[in-house]
């Protein structure tokens, strides 16, 4: 069973590696945007080299990650197999050019926000550049980032929403204590030394802390801290979902320990039709093997039924 599963992941590994050779020289461009003075980098996927004036998907991948990774790369890939024009890009994180996942040794500039404004400039560019209706995905924390979008700016420019085991607050959760937990440092003096230099005027000065999201002994700057770790009601996910104006399609994986209760939350407010919840059996955070075909199926068939 063992040698089954892994001659299955080295099957998968290989179609993905080969259908996205196949796009690089037929139907992928690659996008280069200026926003706010830094290059992002975006995947242009075309089925047999068009169809974008059909609609596209634009993709937002999770915390300090890239539009590269694996399941970023075979959602594209699945979705074209599927006939569906899809754009993912990567989150500048204040940087220019920036790939792969976000350096640590690097000082965090960028706040939780400024993904929702780069998701307004790539739908700008699809807008501009011939798109049909468009489409929103996110995954993880940019589920929530495009939530954040559908619901504020994006309100009249989208299709409709998918949130891909979307980042959410548990009931009851306690920032400091998590913060505490991972970097054994308290979470209160570090928001309260940040809001003062907000209000001095020096939002921009970098401080030295023991972690800042999944990166230990960090620099961050007082206006990101406060960014993600204040409190912020629109960081949970499900909060935003009454508010939408678009259908929402939300994919939980049954197997997920990063987020683990998006049915838990989710479920209460799915009423079939404009909020719709459905959990892959087994698929853990990232969707890994076979389990990000059983998404894009989902994807598929609810976007056929929206047309």
């Amino acid at each position: 069973m063992w040698l089954i599963r892994q001659s299955s992941a080295l099957l998968l590994t290989l179609l993905v590696t080969l259908a996205s050779m196949h796009f690089a020289a037929a139907g992928e461009r690659r996008v280069e945007l200026e926003i706010n003075g830094a290059v992002a980098f975006g995947d242009l996927v075309e089925p047999d080299g068009g169809g974008r004036e059909k609609g596209v998907l634009v993709i937002t991948h999770g915390t300090l990650a890239h539009k590269d990774m694996e399941i970023i790369a075979a959602l594209q890939a699945a979705l074209a197999e599927r006939g569906i024009a899809s754009l993912a890009h990567t989150l500048t994180l204040g940087m220019d050019r920036r790939k792969g996942m976000f350096d640590c040794a690097n000082p965090h500039r960028h706040r939780h926000e400024d993904g929702v404004a780069e998701i307004g400039a790539w739908i700008s560019w699809l807008k501009a550049n011939g798109a049909g209706p468009l489409t929103l995905l996110g995954h993880s924390r940019g589920g929530n980032q495009a939530a954040w979008f559908a619901a504020g700016p994006g309100k009249g420019r989208l299709n409709a929403l998918v949130l891909l085991a979307p980042m959410m607050r548990a009931p009851g959760s306690d920032p400091a204590a998590a913060y505490k937990k991972r970097f054994k440092a308290g979470l209160g003096p570090i928001l309260t030394k940040a809001k003062a230099l907000i209000a001095g005027g020096a939002g921009a000065t970098l401080m030295d802390l023991p972690g800042f999201l999944y990166c230990p002994n960090s620099k961050a700057s007082a206006k990101s801290v406060v960014s993600y770790y204040g409190p912020e009601p629109r960081r949970d996910t499900p909060a935003l979902l009454p508010k939408l104006g678009v259908r929402v399609l939300v994919i939980a994986g049954s197997a997920d320990t990063v987020v683990p209760n998006v049915a838990e939350r989710v479920r209460p407010l799915a009423d079939g039709k404009k909020i719709q919840l459905r959990v892959v059996e087994d698929a853990g955070h990232l969707f890994n093997d076979f389990y990000i075909e059983d998404a894009a199926d989902l994807v598929t068939e609810f976007l056929k039924a929206g047309t």
